[in-house]
């Protein structure tokens, strides 16, 4: 089954280079701490750092264990453009304006870069060392004085001002929530920038958050209006540039051939291609015809239907594609259809749980889907901070502290995941106790067979789609919401409405996709957070507004260890589920990829991403699929 779109949304650190060490995500979420012992010194320096625990790499590591450092560089990847829209208009992934491309953070490097077998670490890039106190109330980032802009223009300290001020005034609403903490940024020299944080909020994650932005050029800012969209290439601070654009068909980035930090240790043994492209498809089925063919030569597949049905053209039969089961050790996408709950018929906690209801997991998977998915019912599913049966020690502690603005339920039942329903479409169960639901709260059965509440307005619920692929999905969803009485209908929109009417939320219900962390952080206000509940563009897909969540946010972000951030994210998930601000989907815990059989790759798969980032181009393999007419 075809995923719902991917919601953009900014995690702390986002280096560029860490989506290549990754290799799978197009955001990632790590958060940093430090790890070397003070002695007597009043501050800590340190070539990296790391939320919890001590680094595993020491000062002088020559590369990071899981990559090939003897990996050849050239050859070229190629993959379908994905992301909220199967097309593109603009270069410019910092603003709302326009259709962002994918792949363009392989044009940014950030002062840290992350490391592939640590959830948790993070080592200089454009910065050499950072330096801060034990309360890390701020943090000061040396840098690396042959660093180059993609022009050959050095990077320095001015430049890191100017990244975080023109986010911060120009960026994406999102960005004054991911950057509200930080009080002030400074150049102390040409190649010395400080951080400053504000007084008494959460610093834990914060040196990331410095050290995570994608650092942009002022020079070229001068010039070029940075709140526009554009399709003319942009000055970068990354190993690559755009070499070719065909606006909504293709994009290719290749290596700069004058690239400062190629001998990094960070860099070694990744990022291995001279070329990535990207080649957009109008829908799921002419993207597959093309990949069978060598129009492109990855593809993680998100269809079950293609998976279990399409996997037995020639090329993968003569062996020249290979497919595979990887493991994906993240906690698995918060995927769902998520409720708009700034329409005034959403309010009623009931009226959501009745229309969650009617979506019958059991049937599709076992009819639409080959019996490949797992239900979620987690916001942090398959993985430890996914809340389990009832509330006990410190996390029932920790929800003591709301109990007066907590439903009595969160104490006394199990966390909520949907009922198991039976495999026929409507189960007949579900109808009743979703009828009885909506009768309480006052959405009654007039004549005509539709919910009518006390003004004699009909309930109405629109869903609006892009992907074809998704109809065998909703409309017999759709079906059993008119069996409850609910005026339920599917509008077909393009990409570009689409887009827009998610960030002007002007929808019903939206289907999204989050990918998580195992250390939640600050991310977590851009999706839950009252001040993001209103904010134009906001990944606060269902406009959640609630204190108790805020405040367990406010914890979460706040844990000193890996033990209380399990903790506190229990109680954010038990806390969520009880609210039913969404219809949660399905998942599989596993990467399906297929790919055309000409790389190599490591002996062991990085644990917390496909890998694809350290692959490269075996000539061998390449040249034997060309030399049997398999590739031209």
């Amino acid at each position: 089954m075809t995923r719902p779109r991917s919601v953009a949304i900014y995690r702390q650190p986002q280096p560029a280079l860490w989506h290549w060490l990754g290799g799978g995500l197009a955001v990632v979420s790590v958060g940093l701490f430090a790890t070397l012992a003070r002695a007597e010194a009043p501050t800590i320096v340190a070539h990296g750092i790391s939320t919890f625990g001590d680094l595993k790499y020491p000062a002088d590591f020559k590369h990071f264990d899981l990559v090939n450092p003897d990996a050849p560089k050239g050859g070229r990847m190629t993959f379908r453009g994905t992301g909220a829209s199967s097309t593109f208009d603009s270069l410019n992934p910092f603003i709302l304006k326009g259709e962002a491309a994918q792949g363009l953070g392989m044009l940014y490097d950030s002062l840290l870069s992350g490391s592939p077998d640590e959830p948790d670490a993070g080592y200089g890039l454009i910065a050499e060392s950072l330096e801060y106190p034990e309360d890390r109330s701020w943090v000061t980032f040396t840098m690396r004085p042959e660093a180059r802009f993609s022009d050959g223009t050095p990077i320095t300290a001015e430049d890191v001002v100017f990244t975080y001020e023109v986010l911060r005034d120009k960026g994406q609403p999102s960005y004054k929530v991911i950057l509200k903490d930080i009080e002030k940024v400074e150049a102390l020299g040409p190649h010395k920038v400080k951080f400053t944080f504000k007084p008494g909020v959460a610093t834990r994650d914060l040196p990331a958050l410095a050290g995570g932005l994608s650092i942009l050029p002022r020079h070229y800012y001068e010039t070029v209006d940075f709140a526009e969209s554009t399709l003319t290439p942009p000055v970068g601070s990354g190993q690559f540039l755009v070499k070719n654009v065909q606006p909504g068909r293709s994009i290719e980035y290749c290596r700069n051939p004058d690239y400062w930090g190629k001998s990094l240790p960070v860099n070694i043994g990744s990022a291995n291609f001279d070329c990535y492209v990207y080649e957009y498809y109008s829908d799921t089925t002419a993207a597959f015809e093309a990949f069978k063919s060598g129009g492109y030569l990855f593809q993680q597949e998100f269809s079950s239907l293609i998976w279990a049905t399409a996997y037995d053209f020639p090329a993968l039969k003569k062996g020249w594609v290979k497919r595979e089961e990887l493991a994906d050790n993240n906690p698995s996408g918060t995927q769902g259809y998520w409720f708009n709950l700034r329409r005034e018929k959403f309010q009623d906690e009931r009226v959501r749980q009745a229309l969650g209801m009617m979506f019958n997991f059991e049937w599709s998977n076992e009819t639409l889907f080959f019996g490949l998915y797992k239900r979620t019912d987690s916001f942090f599913e398959n993985s430890p901070l996914q809340a389990e049966g009832l509330p006990e020690g410190e996390e029932l502690a920790l929800l003591e502290e709301f109990r007066d603005q907590l439903p009595s339920e969160i104490f006394t039942e199990p966390a909520f995941s949907p009922e198991i329903s039976n495999t026929r479409q409507l189960d007949r169960g579900a109808l009743r106790k979703a009828s009885a639901l909506m009768d309480a709260a006052g959405w009654a059965v007039g004549s005509d067979g539709m919910r009518r509440n006390a003004k004699g307005e009909k309930f109405t619920l629109e869903f609006i789609e892009d992907q074809p692929s998704m109809d065998r999905v909703l409309n017999p969803y759709i079906a059993n919401l008119r069996a409850l009485g609910i005026d339920a209908r599917l509008t077909r929109v393009d990409s570009a409405q689409i887009q827009q009417r998610q960030e002007d939320f002007n929808y019903d219900i939206m289907a999204g996709r989050f990918v998580m962390s195992l250390t939640p952080s600050m991310e977590l206000r851009q999706i839950f957070a009252s001040e993001s509940a209103n904010a134009k563009g906001s990944a606060n897909l269902s406009g959640l507004a609630d204190p108790v969540v805020d405040a367990l946010i406010e914890k979460l972000v706040q844990a000193k260890s890996r033990d209380e951030v399990q903790v506190r994210a229990r109680a954010l998930d038990r806390v969520m589920r009880a609210k039913h601000i969404w219809v949660p989907n399905w998942y599989s815990g596993k990467y399906l990829v297929a790919y055309w059989d000409i790389f190599g790759k490591p002996d062991q798969q990085p644990p917390y991403s496909r890998g694809d980032g350290l692959w490269w181009s075996d000539a061998d393999k390449l040249g034997k699929l060309k030399a049997e007419g398999a590739l031209r």
